[in-house]
């Protein structure tokens, strides 16, 4: 399988990181081992929402779109606490 996954920072919640992976556990404990410059700086994570897909093909490509504008807008209505 492999992963389409959104973390948050636990000490900064306003920091999101949007990856994929085939190891969630070990994706995770690389950023919180700062193994990742991208949120290094924001340790610790937490892991908000994940995607399993069969391909890399797939997960790769709804990563993209969760970085795009209208997949932010879906990720907002549909990921994050509204309150």
């Amino acid at each position: 399988m492999f992963y389409t996954y959104v973390i948050e920072s636990a000490s900064h919640p306003d920091q999101r990181y949007i990856g994929h992976t085939s190891d969630l556990r070990q994706r995770l404990a690389d950023h919180n081992a700062r193994k990742c410059p991208h949120t290094s700086k924001f340790v610790p994570w937490k892991i908000k929402v994940y995607v399993a897909f069969e391909t890399i093909e797939q997960a790769q490509h709804f990563e993209r779109y969760l970085k795009s504008g209208s997949g932010h807008v879906f990720a907002k209505r549909h990921f994050w606490n509204h309150g």
